[in-house]
């Protein structure tokens, strides 16, 4: 009998051990579970190595903080590849997935996803003007649920133009090949403009409209132009390939942006990194995740510019390179 009752206690015993473990496990799972999954969107209107490093740094600056994907992190990165329906399609349903916060990267992906939503917080980067691409109210007081970063250093067009003059000095003529279709291209030639009309020298424009066509405008400038000038433009950038093959084979010096493009094999620029741009887009986003009001937080800018120099591509264009030229420049393409 006593053996009996003694067997019966440690049973209970044991299944009430069990059932302790069993809650705290169930506990900690429900805990793991519970932890909040944040959801951001990204829209990006086309691939190319400036806009992939801004998303790139966007992400970085969220993991740093400790918002890592696969965790406590969701990501839905969508790409229109240029093409402006699935540009408004893109930021449709990024609205509807009632996303924690959306990044938008570059003008036209910027203003469909604002027109989508008034209530979700909205980041962009890579924004030549968000006053004029009507984004935001003010730079220091953007307003309503929007603001990030503009790529728009105010010497940056005015650096590069000098440069041309500086460096080809016999250059007469230079010609520009952007989209007008793109507020932003729009914005950066019309400052380009107005820098060379300062510098004298004259401008050749060609326009196009999609990428495919950037090959046969790239053609087109030479015998009319001395120098070329790419601006801060998504559809050109994005088959910058054509016009370094152009210049290479005409030996037309090829002036940029941005220093990505110049990595990609132009010559010079006056820019900065676009990852840099993005990483601080990413820190925003973590204010804005902790509380903070998009309309609290002024637009940024980058801080710093830099001469980037391709040396290789100064050979393929038949440009000769001086110690002044490289003395405080960033040097790729070795």
């Amino acid at each position: 009998m006593k053996k009996s009752l003694v067997l019966l206690v440690c049973g209970m015993l044991m299944l009430l051990t069990a059932c302790g473990e069993g809650s705290k496990e169930t506990s900690g799972e429900a805990k793991e579970k519970n932890e909040k999954v944040v959801k951001i969107g990204i829209s990006q209107i086309v691939e190319h190595p400036s806009l992939d490093a801004a998303r790139e740094g966007f992400i970085a600056a969220l993991k740093d903080a400790g918002y890592v994907e696969g965790k406590n992190l969701k990501l839905d990165y969508q790409n229109a590849q240029g093409d402006m329906n699935n540009n408004m399609s893109i930021a449709k349903n990024l609205v509807a997935d009632k996303d924690d916060l959306i990044l938008a990267i570059a003008t036209p992906s910027a203003q469909a996803v604002v027109n989508a939503t008034k209530d979700i917080p909205i980041l962009f980067t890579a924004i030549t003007d968000p006053v004029g691409a009507q984004l935001v109210q003010s730079l220091d007081k953007p307003g309503g649920n929007v603001t990030g970063t503009s790529d728009t250093h105010p010497e940056a067009i005015k650096n590069t133009i000098d440069a041309i003059k500086k460096f080809i000095p016999n250059a007469k003529k230079v010609g520009i090949i952007y989209n007008n279709g793109e507020p932003n291209s729009v914005v950066n030639v019309k400052n380009a403009k107005s820098a060379l009309e300062a510098a004298g020298l004259e401008t050749v424009e060609t326009t196009i409209s999609a990428s495919s066509e950037v090959k046969q405008a790239a053609e087109s400038m030479v015998g009319r132009a001395d120098v070329l000038y790419i601006p801060k433009d998504n559809t050109v950038v994005a088959a910058l390939e054509s016009v370094i093959k152009v210049a290479n084979d005409k030996n037309i010096p090829t002036f940029v942006g941005e220093g990505d493009s110049v990595k990609r094999g132009t010559f010079a620029s006056y820019g900065f990194d676009y990852h840099d741009l993005g990483y601080t887009t990413g820190k925003m986003a973590v204010e804005i995740l902790k509380g903070k009001k998009p309309s609290e937080i002024p637009v940024g800018f980058p801080e710093n510019l830099q001469l980037y120099i391709n040396k290789k591509a100064a050979q393929e264009e038949g440009i000769t390179l001086t110690e002044e030229m490289l003395k405080n420049a960033k040097v790729v393409g070795e």
